[in-house]
């Protein structure tokens, strides 16, 4: 799908405020509300745009630790792989999992009560036979420096 100035920006903004109305959208790409909301209906239906969140204040939710854990599998076999996802999926201290190149598998993101916490989790995903897990090295967060805030959607001049 050919994204022209309008769709980024409309995408733009709707990754900073998904909540923004279709006429404060339209005055900032300056078309009428109805095609505008139509522009978004297409976004979405051409599946650029997934769905809506709401994006929680975390130190207001209670003390929590977040943790990002390298994960190494003892091997590839389908099986192995796709046992490990379904548990991470399954996982709800698991807030993000990506498969990865490098040392490791996976860098998995998690956010968890305390440290004994998470490391009775990953206790357990290392006792799981079925996981296959070989080797996990846990990083702790000290501070957030730059949220996830969405894709970039600049216009390049082309080359």
């Amino acid at each position: 799908m050919e994204l022209d100035r309008v769709d980024r920006t409309l995408l733009e903004l709707l990754q900073q405020d998904g909540r923004m109305s279709a006429q404060a959208l339209s005055e900032r790409v300056n078309l009428s509300a109805r095609a505008t909301l139509n522009r978004v209906h297409r976004l979405e239906a051409e599946g650029l745009i997934q769905g809506y969140r709401a994006m929680l204040h975390r130190s207001a939710l209670g003390e929590h630790v977040a943790v990002f854990a390298e994960v190494a599998l003892k091997d590839q076999r389908q099986t192995t792989v796709k046992r490990f996802e379904q548990a991470m999926v399954a996982c709800p201290e698991v807030v993000a999992c990506y498969l990865v190149s490098g040392r490791y598998d996976y860098l998995v993101r998690l956010s968890c009560r305390d440290l004994a916490h998470y490391r009775d989790l990953t206790s357990a995903w290392l006792d799981d036979v079925a996981l296959c897990i070989d080797k996990v090295v846990t990083s702790t967060e000290l501070q957030t420096i730059k949220e996830f805030a969405g894709f970039p959607l600049t216009v390049r001049a082309p080359v």
